[in-house]
């Protein structure tokens, strides 16, 4: 394996795309290693599966109902956000209609797809906490065809002080997104770096999650929980709830311990880990600067590759379809 330290800093962050084996055999190569494998050879993925031909989603007649993912990590910097935003545009390129759900009181989601939430008068928030509020009049179409946003603010945050004393107060985002869950074909929820009564919030709306995991150490330790609380919400909430997959972010396949961190994880979880991976890029802040998925910002580099074959996968899986 090629020595990174001796790579230049771009070398080392542009490592996006779907894993392709061909790519890492044709680096072993160049370091005198393996033979490059032939342009035709199966595409394996970190663990070493077969990645299949995920096809182009057909086209929808109708749209609705929508199926609910939460986008759930208690540990932040993962790509949750990241994530969300680039599968909800990805999805909507594919004819599917998209909700996002900004759900976390920092309102990245939210910024990240051209927003200022800091200048709207309502936001998720106020339909939290205000019973007769209209879910309609907060949600903000976006730049991108297809792709609505319901924004939040620093404001949510004191919703789950407030949201203690109600009655069924882990079923409040279920209610809000009832009105309009018909209208949309999947409704991505954004949540904020916790496991607190927001995020049980969006775990009982949700049909299914999708655990963004950091290809590092650390990133691991938490998953544990995680899966524990969504058993949890599962057992005392949420019958339908089911974890959609775990997507490996931030992946770099010339490190040795992005490879046993996703080993780690195909061991402990097996199938449930994502063929899709996603590289570190610096394309993804940059995209976010621009306020832009970057499937709009870079249409053609590997991050929006990544995301395109992620969204083909999910809904091949039937987890988004």
């Amino acid at each position: 394996m090629a020595d990174v330290s001796s790579q230049a800093p771009s070398e080392i962050q542009d490592a996006a795309g779907p894993y392709d084996a061909r790519v890492a055999t044709a680096a072993g190569a160049a370091d005198g290693g393996a033979s490059v494998a032939p342009d035709n050879a199966p595409r394996i993925d970190p663990v070493g599966r077969e990645i299949p031909d995920f096809p182009v989603p057909a086209q929808l007649a109708t749209h609705g109902p929508g199926r609910i993912i939460a986008m759930c990590n208690q540990k932040g910097g993962v790509g949750k956000t990241t994530t969300t935003i680039n599968l909800g545009a990805t999805l909507a390129e594919y004819g599917r209609k998209v909700l996002l759900v900004d759900f976390d009181p920092q309102g990245a989601a939210s910024v990240g797809l051209g927003v200022n939430p800091h200048e709207l008068d309502r936001t998720v928030y106020n339909l939290l906490m205000e019973r007769g509020a209209d879910i309609r009049e907060v949600i903000v179409p976006t730049a991108v065809d297809g792709l609505d946003v319901l924004p939040a603010n620093i404001d949510l945050s004191a919703a789950e002080v407030q949201l203690v004393g109600e009655v069924a107060r882990e079923s409040v985002l279920a209610r809000v997104l009832r009105p309009v869950q018909d209208e949309y074909d999947v409704i991505l929820v954004d949540c904020q770096p916790s496991l607190g009564l927001l995020t049980v919030n969006a775990l009982t709306a949700a049909h299914g999650v999708l655990i963004p995991l950091e290809c590092e150490f650390f990133a691991l330790r938490g998953v544990a929980l995680l899966v524990e609380t969504i058993e949890k919400v599962r057992d005392r909430l949420n019958p339908r709830l089911e974890v959609d997959g775990i997507l490996a972010t931030m992946f770099d396949s010339r490190t040795l311990h992005s490879r046993e961190v996703v080993a780690r994880v195909h061991e402990a979880f097996g199938d449930k880990l994502l063929h899709t991976v996603i590289g570190r890029t610096v394309k993804f802040p940059d995209a976010s600067v621009a306020a832009e998925p970057i499937t709009v910002y870079a249409p053609s580099h590997p991050g929006a590759v990544a995301y395109r074959q992620l969204a083909r996968e999910l809904v091949a899986r039937g987890d988004a379809a």
